[in-house]
């Protein structure tokens, strides 16, 4: 994967008007193709700093550059899978298409494709009442991807799901990743989900919300159950683990930190 950075968060801050430090002097650089994954405790300003990321929240102060000067194609993947209850699986893929203004002709061949990407050919027709919590979740990958973004943002995505869902999505969802090289920034609590993803973990501490340590992830892909079992992904695992800790005492683990 390229180390040119893409995407680079500096000095960024966000306070709301209640006077809260969601976030402050937060820089990260994210290079293009890089599968990163932010982890940290709840109210670190993970998913506030993926949606200034998007453009869906804004900064206090700080900037955010863009590789080439020009902001990427982003896509956003939420925990809940957001499909609408009354529109059938194409429609719910097709729907980003839609509001773009691309006549449906012409958006079946692209929706049709992102479908198949994760693996609900057959299902086109059925609604969110007859999907399990792992096929919406499939149907808002497929969303995302049906715009061929750059950037696929996803926020806690598999969090409500069963473990062994959750480990076939894991794999999926890399699949998808070397298949269409997108930069992906991902968030979770999950140490484990983290390793098993990532060429990077960016912990976070909360209050106010920081980068206290970057760890980079030097394992293969493709990942299987050979590496989740693997002395090395225990290790990683320890490592981000302790990285945690030391932020829960406001321990920045400065040697850990890495740039692309």
């Amino acid at each position: 994967m390229s180390n040119i950075p893409l995407i680079s968060l500096s000095h960024v801050n966000k306070v709301y008007a209640n006077g809260t430090v969601a976030l402050q002097d937060l820089n990260l650089a994210i290079g293009r193709s890089q599968f990163v994954t932010l982890v940290g405790p709840s109210g670190c300003g993970k998913s506030t700093a993926l949606r200034i990321i998007a453009g869906l929240g804004s900064m206090s102060s700080g900037h955010i550059a863009w590789g080439d000067g020009t902001r990427p194609k982003l896509a956003y993947v939420f925990q809940e899978a957001a499909l609408m209850p009354w529109a059938n699986v194409l429609d719910n893929v097709r729907l980003p298409l839609k509001l773009s203004g691309m006549p449906k002709h012409q958006a079946l061949s692209a929706v049709s494709e992102a479908i198949a990407m994760v693996g609900l050919q057959g299902f086109e027709r059925n609604y969110p009442r007859e999907l399990s919590g792992g096929m919406k979740m499939r149907v808002s990958i497929a969303r995302a991807l049906v715009t061929k973004p750059d950037v696929l943002l996803m926020d806690e995505p598999f969090a409500a799901l069963d473990e062994m869902t959750r480990s076939k999505l894991n794999s999926d969802l890399l699949n998808l990743w070397i298949q269409l090289n997108p930069t992906v920034i991902f968030v979770t609590h999950n140490i484990y989900e983290s390793v098993y993803l990532s060429e990077r973990v960016v912990v976070m501490a909360a209050r106010p919300g920081r980068v206290v340590a970057d760890v980079k992830i030097e394992a293969a892909y493709p990942r299987d159950e050979e590496y989740r079992t693997s002395l090395l992904y225990n290790e990683y695992c320890r490592e981000v683990s302790h990285c945690l800790s030391n932020a829960s005492l406001g321990i920045t683990d400065n040697d850990m930190l890495t740039t692309v």
